[in-house]
């Protein structure tokens, strides 16, 4: 009797490697891995991956290329949002997971597989996108998740590789860093604690310049094409500002979130690109949208996050938001400049032929050409009347 097939979502970390042997050995399934890059790994990574995978028995090995549909699909409209969760995450894992879950998904369907497996603990959020994601897109096909079932520490599964002969690098898998286009996450045991920063070493990238260094970014409906001058697809400037910025300590913080499944958790981050990215593209959208563009743009954009966040990349709803989004970037266009420093960036201010901060129609502060002082006193009666009105009914 043949093997069930089951497709791991693979990563070559402690967790994936774990659920390799134990799918195999334990519950005597047919292994094809998978690694769906998203834009983190280069192809010495890659080739690393794939070698860790085969060395572990899998009975194939498959990478799926999704940075491009990542960026079209989810990046995009992160930036048109100018989305940051609690105004600090640039949602570096939980946008790449929904991506992920549903590569595999497809994949899964295209060879036939009666199962799907994946990593994830019992206490954090992939959990759920993965899940959700495979009920919804591969409703008939099993779902094994031995990290969770198990309730495994990170101990333990160190140790059961050993007994099957596999090494790991204890002080390495003391964090867990997840790459990708949007960021890379880091955790460890400072961020199971609330009073506790990661330590430099378990940076995945040095700080290592010093000075200052000025960039220009250019937009062009709201997308990214050109860094310092030089024309390029969005991938190719996040990766090269991320390239550029990250040795600086740009991009590093700690978020604090509600889960999804309803408790509190932290997670570090670097993701230099992506944060400097969004506040570049915010601060041009200041200049060249309207006041109520800009409202309704932060409200539906930190729902978008939100959503998003939550694993309901799915939702029709979803469809409806990005439409809204895309609209108003009709006049975000033009460059942003920024100057980069040790720990951290500023946004210097930008240039723009659709800045409606134009000296034609005035300057803030100092004189204006399209109205009189009296045109001011009759137009601030009547923008007061109703309030004038209440005070005077109520006596206050």
């Amino acid at each position: 009797m043949s093997k069930k097939k089951v497709v791991l979502a693979f990563s070559g970390g402690l967790d994936t490697s774990f659920c390799c042997i134990y799918l195999a050995k334990d519950l005597n399934l047919e292994v094809h891995s998978v690694v769906v890059n998203t834009g983190g790994f280069d192809e010495a990574e890659l080739k690393q991956i794939e070698e860790r995978a085969l060395s572990l028995g899998v009975a194939s090995h498959t990478i799926i290329d999704e940075t491009t549909n990542y960026y079209n699909d989810s990046i995009k409209y992160l930036i048109f949002g100018n989305v940051l969760k609690n105004a600090t995450y640039p949602l570096s894992v939980s946008a790449e997971r929904v991506c992920q879950a549903t590569a595999i998904a497809n994949y899964a369907k295209k060879i036939g597989a009666e199962c799907v497996a994946h990593g994830s603990t019992g206490a954090g959020n992939d959990q759920v996108r993965f899940d959700m994601i495979f009920e919804i897109l591969v409703p008939n096909v099993e779902v094994i998740t031995p990290i969770r079932d198990l309730k495994l520490s990170r101990e333990a599964e160190i140790e059961y590789l050993h007994k099957h002969g596999v090494e790991v690098n204890a002080e390495k898998a003391k964090y867990s860093i997840n790459k990708g286009l949007w960021g890379t996450s880091v955790g460890g045991k400072e961020t199971l604690t609330s009073n506790q920063y990661l330590p430099e070493e378990s940076w995945p990238t040095p700080i290592t310049k010093t000075g200052t260094e000025q960039v220009t970014i250019d937009f062009v409906k709201g997308e990214p094409v050109a860094l310092n001058g030089e024309a390029m697809t969005a991938v190719e400037v996040i990766q090269k500002l991320q390239d550029l910025a990250q040795p600086y300590g740009v991009g590093r913080d700690i978020h604090v979130g509600d889960t999804i499944i309803g408790i509190k958790g932290r997670v570090g981050f670097e993701a230099a690109g992506p944060i400097i990215i969004v506040k570049a593209h915010h601060t041009l959208e200041k200049h060249v949208l309207t006041k109520w563009q800009l409202s309704w743009k932060d409200q539906l954009g930190a729902f978008y996050g939100n959503f998003l966040h939550e694993g309901q990349f799915h939702d029709p709803v979803m469809r409806d938001i990005e439409a809204f989004l895309q609209s108003s970037q009709e006049t975000v266009n033009g460059r942003v400049i920024v100057q980069l420093q040790p720990n951290y960036f500023t946004v210097i201010g930008i240039e723009s032929e659709n800045d409606l901060m134009s000296s034609k129609f005035g300057t803030y502060g100092e004189m204006n050409n399209s109205w009189t002082g009296d045109d001011v006193k009759g137009f601030s009666k009547i923008f007061g009347n109703q309030v004038s009105i209440w005070h005077k009914v109520n006596n206050k």
